[in-house]
């Protein structure tokens, strides 16, 4: 239900559905555009939005182009035959084979594809029936150019054979008479002979017209020639009228069986006809969607308007012409905040923004695709209420704030809790004072009916009592006084400013006038726009403050992330170098171990022979010089491992803000861990004592925090060893942190817009933060659009030893937009 009756020209619908018949290619196409109307029916709604959202994927993801293109309308031709004894021309017969011919490729089309793929246009086609009987005989019956064919029956093809030949002898024979003619000088050399009332007759001037025999047929309009038939084809011609008459008779006949023929199946073409239609209709709507970049939104049965980025089309495609951007609408309507109060400045966009939302709901209620984000939440409304513009009338005697009344008093009498109410410049062309009282209570009766609504105005009063008033919520068109230019930006939570003071200065209005009017208002009300615009100014600073550390917070997790595998990079190299040092140290000692064994026995063999004892020191000198300097690359290679050490620990110091600890290694303890065992983290330093155990799983004491961790990845230790070593302890600034963490901990995120390696590192950082604080549940919020970003995310989550599942919400709370993440505590 929608009032008032020219609902859909005040929102520019009408323009729309324009906008659809220009795509539609076949006259039951733009019919059943005409007879698109608005729906309450939530399964309605949703099975022609996916639909149309089908057909879109289908003209935009598909590599085979869609069969449909030009049918014709025979509804008449066919509704025609139904009575005995009535036919369809050739031409008829030549479309109905076209259109049969679409159909059956369209049918095909959509069945070939992989089931489930397109379900519901797979549904469409269920009762759809195709006729290759019906085609196979109008092909015998007519040739690709729509004419009959000459063997459409053997009784056409005799009488075509004998028209045949009968021309083919009155032309010779009338040929000959022609050159006779003009040979003798009675008519001219490049005369010929043509057709008189379907007869073959000669050209020839009045004056010789008594020279030739024959029946005079015809005159040319300026009476210089007369078209004569000769005497000797008069008999010819006679008969070939008489067959041709047969050959009409024969094509009748041919065309009154085919009639017969069809006639059963006349319902189901029609069906097909009706199928065909609907088709150009869905494909008109997602042809229209790709222009105007509309989505299918999630939509839920129920009063709701959670929209993010939200586009007017019409003012889209004129921007578009105009090579300008179009700002887009964030708004939000529930049950917490049903009415929205929009003020600010005139030309400021509070219309636009109320059209915005009138004809996007009312577009999604008749089954079209909206431009707005795809997380966006949409709602089903029973009725939808607008006063927009001026509705004076001469003829009724009504002025223009009689009319705003008029419509106020079908307001309140009609609307309830799934009403949506759009008035713009409400309590306005009246008093003011008088005039805001009034708006003031409808207002307040229109919350009490539980309404939902869009409201525009100036007045101040209203503004306070939204303030006031559960239910309803101020929201501001934002303006940019520096410049003094409007933003076109909804901003929801407080009152807007009109600027009055600050447009009439821009404008050039006297100063002297200016200070008398603030002078007059009083400096209270002066006073109370600047704070306005105050709140204005501050929240766009502190909106961009976030902005600025929400990139740094990226940049930072960015360096992290790079510090991380650079940190990996240099421990693969501290082992490389470790294995290559302990490999050079053995060959050394063995090198060494060889040389003195073969010094002491040359010793023994020379038997104190002091020459061959000086020689062979002397070989022992020089073994000592290389060993020395093979020392000296190992002392280089040692310094290098330091200098890899050192660097790891200062990553390790910065990251942790922990003291360095040296490498604890756990006594060999064969025994099972207990509850009181010392453990150690394997692969890190971390020491704990065993609180409590489960099957997999033991509960540690680290310092101040509690932690869960599997059996496997502890190694028992024992407390001897544990006096030996360094005592692990976290800083009062990490047990500081962790709570802090666990007081502002948000189990859900919001990952929409990012790109997929932003996304995954914001994931990453959620997903440690939530393992720290102990969460058990978490909600990932990335949205549906192609599904890469779901498809990345939750790869990068089967990675993750800590999660135990990740899966899709429930389809009422989200959907596949949502990802909920378990974890295996």
């Amino acid at each position: 239900m929608f009032y008032p009756n020219n609902f859909e020209q005040k929102i520019g619908f009408d323009k729309i559905r324009l906008l659809i018949k220009q795509q539609c290619i076949s006259v039951q196409g733009a019919e059943k555009t005409d007879a698109m109307q608005f729906s309450v029916n939530y399964d309605s709604v949703q099975q022609q939005l996916s639909e149309t959202q089908e057909l879109l994927r289908v003209l935009t993801e598909e590599e085979d182009a869609f069969p449909l293109n030009t049918f014709y309308d025979l509804r008449e031709g066919l509704a025609r035959i139904k009575v005995q004894g009535l036919f369809l021309d050739a031409s008829e017969l030549f479309d109905l084979r076209r259109s049969l011919e679409v159909i059956n490729e369209v049918v095909r089309y959509i069945a070939d594809k992989e089931e489930n793929k397109y379900p519901c246009l797979q549904l469409l086609i269920t009762d759809i029936a195709v006729f290759p009987a019906v085609v196979q005989r109008i092909e015998a019956i007519i040739n690709k150019f729509g004419k009959i064919k000459d063997n459409a029956s053997p009784e056409l093809a005799q009488i075509r054979k004998e028209i045949v030949r009968v021309q083919g002898s009155v032309s010779k024979t009338l040929n000959s008479i022609l050159r006779q003619a003009q040979a003798d000088g009675l008519v001219e050399k490049d005369m010929q002979p043509t057709l008189r009332e379907g007869r073959l007759v000669i050209p020839v001037s009045p004056a010789y017209k008594r020279k030739i025999k024959g029946i005079v047929h015809d005159e040319s309009a300026t009476g210089k020639t007369v078209f004569i038939e000769p005497a000797e084809v008069v008999e010819a011609n006679n008969r070939l009228r008489e067959l041709e008459s047969e050959e009409r008779r024969e094509i009748m006949r041919i065309l009154l069986a085919f009639a017969d023929f069809l006639r059963p199946y006349l319902e189901d073409i029609l069906n097909s006809y009706s199928f065909l239609a609907t088709i150009d209709f869905i494909r008109a709507k997602a042809l229209f969607a790709l222009q105007i970049k509309a989505i299918k939104p999630i939509v839920l049965n129920e009063c709701i308007i959670e929209w993010e980025r939200a586009v007017h089309p019409l003012l889209y495609l004129s921007l578009q012409k105009q090579e300008k951007e179009i700002v887009p609408l964030n708004i939000t309507l529930n049950q917490h905040q049903r009415i929205l109060l929009i003020s600010g400045p005139n030309a400021g966009g509070k219309s636009v923004c109320l059209k915005t939302v009138g004809l996007l709901q009312y577009m999604v209620q008749c089954g079209l695709l909206v431009p707005l984000h795809e997380t966006t939440h949409m709602g089903i409304f029973g009725r939808i209420f607008v006063d927009i513009g001026d509705e004076q009338s001469i003829e009724n005697d009504l002025s223009t704030y009689s009319s705003h009344l008029t419509n106020m008093k079908y307001f309140v009498k009609n609307s309830q809790s799934q009403t949506l109410l759009l008035i713009d410049e409400f309590g306005g062309g009246t008093e003011p004072q008088i005039g805001g009282a009034i708006a003031e209570a409808l207002l307040q009766q229109f919350n009490q009916n539980k309404a939902f609504g869009i409201i525009t105005t100036h007045y101040t009063n209203l503004k306070h009592f939204a303030e006031d008033a559960e239910g309803i919520v101020n929201g501001a068109m934002l303006y940019d006084r520096h410049h003094m230019q409007p933003l076109f930006q909804l901003e929801i939570g407080h009152p807007g400013s009109s600027f009055a003071i600050e447009i009439a200065r821009k404008i050039g209005l006297p100063e002297s006038v200016i200070k008398s009017a603030t002078d007059k208002v009083g400096a209270d009300h002066i006073d109370y726009d600047k704070h306005l615009q105050d709140i204005v100014r501050d929240k766009r600073y502190w909106e961009n403050k976030r902005q600025q550390i929400h990139q740094q917070e990226k940049r930072i997790a960015e360096l992290e992330h790079k510090y991380e595998a650079e940190l990996g990079q240099f421990d693969s190299q501290r082992k490389e170098l470790l294995k290559k040092a302990k490999e050079e140290a053995s060959n050394i000692l063995a090198k060494a171990n060889a040389k003195i064994e073969n010094t002491i026995r040359e010793i023994k063999e020379a038997q104190a022979d002091k020459e061959k004892t000086r020689i062979v020191r002397e070989h022992l000198d020089t073994f000592k010089k290389e060993l020395q300097t093979t020392i000296s690359d190992d002392d280089a290679i040692t310094r290098k491992m330091q200098q890899l050490q050192e660097r790891q620990a200062r990553k390790q110091q910065k990251k942790s803000d922990a003291p360095t600890v040296v490498d604890l290694k756990p006594e060999p303890v064969n025994a099972p861990i207990k509850v009181g065992d010392m453990v150690r983290v394997k692969g890190s330093n971390t020491l704990g004592e065993v609180l409590e155990l489960t099957q997999k799983q033991a509960i540690l004491a680290l310092g101040g925090i509690k932690t869960t961790v599997k059996l496997d990845a502890l190694e028992k230790t024992s407390k001897s060893q544990l006096k030996k070593q360094s005592k692990v302890y976290i800083p009062s600034t990490i047990r500081d942190e962790v709570k802090k963490k666990k007081l502002h901990f948000s189990a859900e995120i919001d990952v929409r817009g990012l790109r997929a390696d932003e996304a995954v590192q914001t994931v990453s950082i959620f997903i440690d933060d939530a393992l720290v604080v102990g969460a058990e549940r978490v909600r990932i919020l990335h949205g549906t659009g192609t599904g890469a970003l779901r498809q990345v995310i939750r790869q990068y989550l089967a990675t993750l030893s800590a999660v135990k599942s990740a899966k899709d919400e429930h389809v009422q709370l989200g959907g596949a937009g949502i990802t909920v993440v378990e974890f295996d505590n």
